[in-house]
């Protein structure tokens, strides 16, 4: 069972300006129709976003595999939603567990073939969505922008040592 820390209450609150709490209601906003959207294009092909990410994941690795603790902390899930994720993968064949190489105490999940071939048929399914649905909306200018902004923003949270992986679901 994770503990988890309260994160303490300023004395005073910056509350946030008109514009800001404009922006930040945006972000929401954004952030949940585009995952929903990108979820729903891979769905049509019988696959959820985060199965897509885990397999993909997977396919850019050496060996194609991972070590199942290091493959949840780059997907942001916690490792017993990675663990049910890799069960639904693996009925259908696409991904196996095996003893890590190097230690033989870990897991490392494993793309098999057939998951390798999902990855090759979907992959166009996700990069035509992801381009649809962000690429085309903004300006060149503007996306690198924002991947500036979120990379600051992972690591300012990974920096306080609290994500999605560090609590149960």
């Amino acid at each position: 069972m994770t503990t988890v820390t309260a994160t303490p209450i300023p004395a005073t609150t910056r509350w946030l300006s008109a514009q800001e709490q404009h922006a930040w209601r945006a972000y929401l906003r954004g952030s949940r129709l585009l995952e929903a959207a990108l979820d729903r294009d891979l769905q049509s092909h019988g696959l959820q976003l985060s199965e897509y990410e885990i397999i993909s994941m997977l396919s850019e690795s050496p060996g194609r595999r991972l070590r199942m603790s290091s493959l949840a902390d780059q997907v942001v899930q916690s490792r017993s939603r990675l663990t049910h994720t890799a069960g639904r993968l693996e009925k259908r064949g696409w991904v196996r567990r095996e003893s890590c190489l190097q230690d033989r105490r870990g897991v490392e999940l494993v793309l098999t073939d057939a998951g390798w071939d999902a990855v090759q048929e979907t992959a166009r399914v996700h990069v035509d969505s992801v381009r649809r649905h962000i690429l085309d909306a903004v300006s060149p200018e503007m996306f690198a922008a924002l991947g500036r902004a979120m990379t600051a923003i992972g690591d300012a949270v990974a920096a306080e040592g609290t994500t999605a992986c560090d609590a149960g679901d």
